[in-house]
């Protein structure tokens, strides 16, 4: 089960250090930009929720490939994150 406490740290960091981005979004822009960035950490907030729930999930087949499915999740989700969050400094 090592690997399932890793994957859940990597989660865990992941996705607060895309928190920590829309924060300092929040400090350097204005109120509507501190809006928007508030938006994408209900999103990232959201996305961890679900990654940890679908992580427990205990009907699972095949739990190697169901990990590979949630690591490519977390790096589509995570990069679609940033991506918004890129739009949000530029």
């Amino acid at each position: 089960m090592a690997s399932i406490r890793k994957f859940k740290k990597e989660i865990n960091d992941v996705l607060s250090g895309i928190i920590e981005d829309c924060y300092v979004c929040q400090l350097e822009g204005d109120d509507k930009v501190s809006l928007k960035a508030e938006k994408v950490i209900d999103e990232a907030i959201t996305t961890f929720d679900e990654l940890i729930a679908q992580l427990h999930q205990k009907d699972v087949a095949d739990q190697k490939a169901h990990l590979k499915n949630l690591k490519v999740s977390l790096i589509d989700k995570s990069a679609a994150l940033s991506a918004k969050i890129e739009k949000l400094s530029s």
